[in-house]
């Protein structure tokens, strides 16, 4: 960021508002389908790869935690990126992201139509969809522009009844089969090929705590708060999704041949009124990493544009309001066409990938920027530079793993973000103006 800009958004946001954004960024709608993919793949023994993917996904955040210590900026990751490795791939960074998230929250917002057609399947095609996704992405964007208190507090509502719906499970569960709760893990060891596949597929699940890191510059504490925030997320996190899978183990025996893995424990444990409580639950699931996502990726288009890399024009804060209300605004309107026309699927693609870069680039940061901060400032993590190493390393093994086809649609996008960026600064050296001679 430029020296001489200073941000105008209000510090609003304490350890609680950022732990609702890191939450609700992991917890979407995928833990409702993993149980069951899990157990299809590694049978009694799925809960261990719950604790190995955790055990994955934890240096990432680690250095997540110690970069977050260090800034009292937005941006998150393009913060990091531009600081260890200059403007460009700290804009690449924060175009591919905002590409990934953007596409994300337009299937989302499909998603939840679909969860709310349980109930009424008129929302689900014709006009119905369309005037449902208005409400859901204007409405969203609206509570965004009026307000960081007022999104944060609506997350807070969506967050009680999401964790609501799921400590039932577990503890309905638990109350159930008290000790044989636990697996016995008498079946055959799986292959690890099979381990391969569940370790990928549920490392992802892990993925969205980095929501927490991006507005800094509305944390009244960032230094403090942003690190405990990111580490109670994914503990917390952790702990509940290895508790729903032994759960849903004990309450659905065939748990591998089912598509609806906590529905059927509901179903289980509490009949059609659990079934019913947790189609609510998921509701409340997708809608509250919908609303983390609308507050959160809009400061990305915000932190660009004060740093010179997009126009001004999404860098403006709303006088009234104090949010970055033009690139709120952009956010949903882009949400909303892509999810009324769908024709997002290439792009898709990419959000694997991108997320990827994201984590990587954000654990290889870490080594530069500590060198450059005073001594004894921030979150260090001890044991010198193993965490990052580590993370590193998991990124990678995720890297190995995309399709061809993700691959090559993320290089498209990089290819035209550097054209995009040029393009920008060109821009920008023509509107300086230019010294007279004497």
């Amino acid at each position: 960021m430029p020296k001489h800009i200073q941000e105008k958004l209000p510090r609003k946001l304490g350890i609680w508002g950022l732990w609702l954004l890191a939450v609700n960024g992991l917890i979407g709608a995928g833990i409702f389908g993993l149980p069951g993919t899990a157990a299809q793949l590694t049978g009694q023994y799925s809960p261990f790869i719950y604790l190995l993917c955790s055990l994955l996904i934890f240096p990432i955040v680690l250095c997540f935690a110690e970069l977050a210590s260090y800034y009292r900026n937005t941006g998150g990751p393009v913060r990091y990126s531009t600081e260890a490795f200059g403007p460009l791939i700290g804009f690449e960074v924060g175009w591919l992201y905002y590409i990934s998230r953007v596409v994300a929250f337009a299937a989302n917002s499909a998603l939840l139509l679909d969860s709310i057609g349980y109930f009424w399947d008129g929302v689900t095609y014709g006009v119905g969809r369309i005037l449902c996704l208005v409400c859901v992405c204007g409405g969203l964007t609206f509570i965004n522009v009026i307000g960081s208190v007022q999104a944060i507090r609506s997350l807070g509502i969506l967050t009680i009844f999401k964790i609501a719906a799921l400590f039932l499970l577990v503890l309905l569960g638990i109350s159930q089969f008290g000790i044989d709760i636990i697996p016995r893990f008498e079946g055959e060891i799986p292959n690890a090929r099979n381990i391969g596949l569940a370790a990928l597929l549920l490392t992802y699940a892990y993925g969205g705590f980095e929501y927490a890191s991006i507005p800094a510059g509305e944390s009244k504490n960032p230094a403090r708060d942003m690190p405990l925030a990111l580490l109670l997320a994914i503990v917390g996190v952790a702990t509940l999704y290895l508790l729903i899978q032994i759960v849903s183990m004990a309450a659905v025996p065939d748990l591998a041949s089912s598509t609806t893995p906590l529905l059927d424990a509901a179903n289980a444990l509490m009949g059609t009124t659990g079934s019913f409580f947790l189609i609510l639950g998921i509701i409340a699931s997708v809608g509250g990493n919908l609303v983390a996502g609308m507050f959160t990726t809009p400061r990305i288009t915000y932190t660009l544009a004060i740093d010179g890399a997009l126009p001004q024009w999404f860098g403006e804060v709303n006088k009234k309001f104090l949010t970055p209300a033009n690139s709120i605004i952009f956010f949903g309107f882009l949400a909303f066409i892509l999810a009324i026309f769908g024709s997002f699927v290439w792009l898709a693609a990419t959000s694997v990938f991108s997320r990827v870069l994201v984590y990587m680039l954000t654990c290889a940061a870490v080594p530069k920027v500590r060198k450059q901060q005073p001594a004894n400032k921030g979150f260090i993590l001890p044991a010198g530079y193993l965490f990052p190493v580590l993370g590193i390393g998991t990124s990678t093994w995720l890297a190995l793993q995309v399709s061809s086809e993700s691959l090559l649609f993320t290089t498209l996008l990089i290819l035209i973000g550097s054209g995009l960026y040029i393009v920008a600064r060109q821009q920008q050296k023509l509107l300086k103006p230019k010294k007279l001679d004497p």
